[in-house]
């Protein structure tokens, strides 16, 4: 596997890790009402990432093209519902975007994602094909 493959994967599991520990450090201060600034679905879906977060770590390390999908899906969601949950501080106070904690590095995170998942795919499903035996040569009568 190429060095730039490593690096972009080790950069999508040391995210993925944080992020597991960030949403499980929320559950053990707050408890499952930990996210109660949100809509009800966006508290549900936090809540959730305590589990899809780990489940991309597990993947991703494994080197599975299917991690790299669910990454891109669950970042996608991810910075989708921060947006929206965090629309109302943003729009009273544009100066919150550039917090070095919130939402500039899960958007900045969830860009880095989405730009590398279809060369991470290709990269890691090529290197999972099976090489194919080669052919014997063709019998001529």
């Amino acid at each position: 596997m190429r060095w730039r493959v490593r690096c972009a994967l080790g950069v999508c599991l040391i995210g993925f890790a944080e992020g597991t520990c960030a949403h499980a450090w929320d559950l053990v201060r707050g408890g499952i009402h930990a996210y109660a600034f949100a809509p009800a679905a966006l508290q549900v879906f936090f809540v959730a990432l305590v589990v899809l977060d780990p489940l991309v770590v597990v993947l991703v390390a494994r080197a599975r093209p299917a991690g790299i999908t669910l990454a891109g899906a669950v970042m996608a969601a991810d910075v989708t519902a921060n947006w929206i949950a965090d629309w109302p501080l943003l729009r009273d106070d544009p100066g919150w975007l550039w917090r070095p904690v919130g939402l500039l590095p899960i958007t900045l995170f969830g860009l880095f994602v989405l730009a590398t998942m279809q060369p991470l795919r290709r990269a890691l499903t090529t290197t999972r094909q099976p090489a194919t035996p080669p052919r014997a040569p063709a019998a001529h009568p």
